[in-house]
């Protein structure tokens, strides 16, 4: 028994010694006791027994457990972390890589693809000048499994020493925004379109080089001068969006900086365009768009319909900050709790205990999958990301809060199809819902055969001092989008009802007369002139305001808590379901 104890003893100190204290490792604990209590038990000559020694009650019997040891999930960065700097830092390191022939043909490949693309011209550096360096990247890219499918080396600009108005002046470079891209979705599975997937390798390598503040901007003007010499005419409401007519064959290109999707009616002039791409620039050709900016897209053509979902990115986000295995929530708001800047730290002990949280990177994480395809927690993301800079606990379990919903439906679709291909739109406020200004907070949602394609959800500016004037100022930011949208589709050409004027319905009485003509000037002769917009709209026939109730307002959820039913009704609505209840 001493020796058993001594082994665990110094083991658990780290200063156990094999050669003295060793166990055979098939040799279970039971063994070692009995065998250390038959030393201990006087033997005689006279008395002998084959039988086995069992064990009596007065020695404890010792079970070996069978659970399995697990990393706690608190280290899991470190693996992690182990992946990302296992590349090599320099040029060194990787001649000493163990991977170190395939770093070198990674490099050979970036070296021919500069080539190729013409990215330079070696000339004399003039004096008294400093060129701008620059260094290898090298970085291996995972599989689903951890397995190592490519090795990549860029050769990359050191950007970061660039000086403003010597090495570079404009530098900004559009992408398609990700309502364009779902309006086009929506309207392709309505008409049975055509959507293909085209990816451009290495774009920045054409015109510029990775590493420079302008590489995007380059990569972009270079494109567009392109598409367009074979007959694509950019739409002016987007500038990455792209059509081209010939007869009755119709294509639309969308770009989203290296990302190309095509849809069209016409097989041969799609099959045309990406072979002409082709020519122009190194593409891999994708096939039937399936995976899109980390948005998963399904489609059943039989049906005509098309679902969006971010399932593998919100379990991503919910491992990031251990929530994988969290409680299932039912709504991203609780009710009855009520956020301010009064629930902020105020103790030296607060701020250290919310010093190591990470509020600000949870709400970034949480606005990506909002911006794409989860109108239904805009309302509460909008709420929690206004205390990035003051975070308190109750704070942080409204995040969590989120991200509990967010596990119970992260397998949600946004789906298109089975509706009308006609714009409509929704708008409400919640009067005076802010703790800390006593601001409205309004929200809108505009659907398209049969899903939302845009949303907001977001404080008012200015305080408001009835409903009517909190419910009309929302009105008025819904109808500026929807003007927006009514000018985007009518250049596609591909919906002709938009050229009837674009329905907001509302469910304030006051707001919608507002609208339509000036009333009450005591109670509204202070609203700010651009509010005023929304009479103007109305007025020349781009929207109307029509009467909906508030249990049919689909915008409701955009400003704030309802309850579980009233949530999945409105949920419904806009185009929310899993995968069972469409497929």
């Amino acid at each position: 028994m001493k020796q058993l104890l001594t082994v665990v003893s110094l083991a658990f100190q780290n200063e156990s010694d094999t050669d003295v204290y060793a166990i055979p490792a098939d040799t279970r604990c039971e063994e070692l006791l009995l065998e250390e209590s038959s030393e201990a038990t006087p033997q005689t000559d006279t008395v002998t027994s084959s039988a086995p020694i069992v064990p009596t009650n007065d020695i404890p019997v010792l079970r070996r457990s069978t659970r399995v040891s697990q990393q706690p999930e608190r280290y899991e960065f470190l693996g992690l972390t182990g992946q990302l700097d296992n590349d090599p830092k320099t040029y060194g390191e990787e001649m000493s890589d163990i991977d170190s022939k395939k770093w070198i043909e990674a490099m050979k490949s970036e070296m021919d693809s500069m080539s190729s693309n013409k990215v330079w011209t070696l000339v004399d550096p003039p004096k008294s000048v400093k060129p701008v360096g620059c260094k290898w990247v090298y970085k291996r890219k995972f599989g689903p499994d951890g397995e190592v499918t490519t090795f990549k080396a860029r050769l990359v600009a050191k950007g970061y020493t660039q000086r403003p108005g010597v090495d570079f002046e404009e530098i900004y470079s559009p992408v398609a925004m990700a309502k364009s891209i779902r309006i086009m979705l929506a309207i392709a599975v309505w008409y049975d379109y055509e959507i293909w997937q085209m990816d451009v390798k290495m774009a920045f390598l054409n015109g510029s080089i990775y590493g420079l503040k302008q590489a995007s901007q380059s990569w972009n003007i270079h494109f567009d001068e392109v598409i367009r010499g074979y007959d694509f005419i950019k739409n002016d409401f987007d500038p990455c969006v792209y059509k081209k007519v010939s007869g009755s064959s119709v294509a639309f290109l969308v770009l989203y900086v290296d990302d190309i999707l095509l849809i069209g009616n016409d097989v041969k002039m799609l099959g045309d365009t990406k072979a002409w791409l082709s020519t122009q620039f190194s593409m891999k050709d994708l096939g039937e768009a399936s995976y899109i900016l980390g948005i998963k897209i399904i489609r059943d053509r039989s049906k005509r319909m098309l679902g969006m979902t971010q399932t593998s990115y919100v379990q991503k986000v919910l491992k990031r900050f251990k929530m994988k295995n969290s409680k299932r929530g039912f709504l991203p708001v609780r009710h009855g709790v009520k956020l301010s800047k009064k629930q902020s730290p105020k103790t030296d002990e607060e701020l250290r205990k919310m010093f190591d949280t990470p509020y600000a990177s949870a709400v970034g994480s949480i606005q990506y999958v909002v911006q794409c395809t989860r109108p239904d927690i805009a309302f509460a993301l909008s709420v929690t990301s206004r205390y990035q800079a003051c975070a308190g606990e109750a704070h942080w379990t409204a995040v969590k809060t989120i991200l509990k919903y967010l596990r119970r439906t992260k397998d949600m679709f946004l789906i298109y199809g089975g509706g009308e291909l006609i714009l409509e739109g929704y708008s409400n406020a919640s009067f005076q819902s802010d703790e800390d200004d006593a601001k409205s907070q309004s929200g809108f949602v505009f659907k398209l055969n049969g899903g939302v394609v845009a949303w907001k959800s977001s404080k008012e500016d200015t305080t408001a001092d009835s409903t009517t004037e909190a419910e009309y100022k929302a009105a008025s930011e819904a109808a500026k989008e929807a003007v927006w949208m009514k000018n985007y589709i009518q250049e596609l050409g591909a919906v002709p009802s938009i050229a009837e004027p674009v329905v907001i319905f509302c469910d304030n009485n006051g707001a919608i007369a507002q609208a339509k003509e000036p009333r009450s000037h005591h109670r509204s002769k202070h609203i700010l002139r651009r509010y005023h917009l929304l009479r103007e709209m109305v007025g020349i026939g781009d929207v109307r305001m029509d009467r909906v109730t508030s249990a049919e307002n689909m915008a409701d959820p955009l400003t704030k808590p309802v309850s579980q039913i009233a949530h999945a009704q409105h949920v419904g609505k806009m185009g929310l379901r899993n995968m069972s209840d469409w497929l």
